[in-house]
């Protein structure tokens, strides 16, 4: 068995292989995190943590791409978008084509994503949908015809945009959830009256 030394004593790769499994069975870990976090409780060199998680990977134990997976479906499922899943899933440490494989897996539709995002944050008249083009230019054109629901449907679609951003959807996105939302929200009022 292989010791190495530390401040506190002897560290085992026994050691270092049952503190990777305690962390691995709380949640999924990238090697890079395993490798950090097990550094921080361990003072031994980089090369033996190093092997003991490559051998957690070669054993099915560690799997990155299990990890890009699990992320995935969990932060879409919690409302966030690609841009900011892949941005979290690059600073955990995994590679960019294990990411692509992910996204490619789980074939998620975005923009009905970011509808519904929409719909559970802002409620059924979230995108009220784009006012009668003719009529914005004459306003425009003309500032006495000025159009409080019109400065009141654009801060709100500002907002909603802003907010779809933060969350990492792309702006093509965007558009696409804010025109379905509109349609969707026209329905329903028709189906109101």
């Amino acid at each position: 068995m292989a010791t190495a030394r530390s401040g506190a004593g002897e560290v085992s790769t026994t050691d270092l292989r049952r503190a990777a499994m305690d962390l691995l069975a709380r949640r999924e870990h990238s090697q890079r995190e395993l490798q950090r976090k097990l550094a921080k409780r361990f003072e031994v060199a980089p090369e033996a943590i190093q092997a003991a998680v490559e051998r957690l990977t070669a054993q099915g134990l560690q799997s990155d791409q299990r990890l890009a997976e699990a992320y995935l479906r969990s932060r879409s499922n919690s409302g966030q978008g690609p841009l900011k899943i892949q941005a979290e899933l690059r600073e955990k440490g995994v590679d960019a084509e294990i990411v692509q494989r992910a996204f490619k897996v789980a074939a998620l539709d975005w923009v009905q994503v970011a509808t519904e995002v929409l719909q559970k944050r802002f409620g059924i008249a979230a995108f009220e949908g784009p006012a009668d083009a003719a009529n914005e230019d004459d306003v425009e054109n003309n500032p006495a015809r000025h159009n409080p629901d019109r400065d009141k449907r654009r801060n709100m679609q500002a907002r909603q945009t802003r907010f779809l951003q933060q969350r990492g959807f792309t702006f093509e996105q965007i558009r696409a959830a804010s025109l379905a939302d509109a349609s969707q929200c026209r329905l329903g009022q028709e189906s109101l009256e």
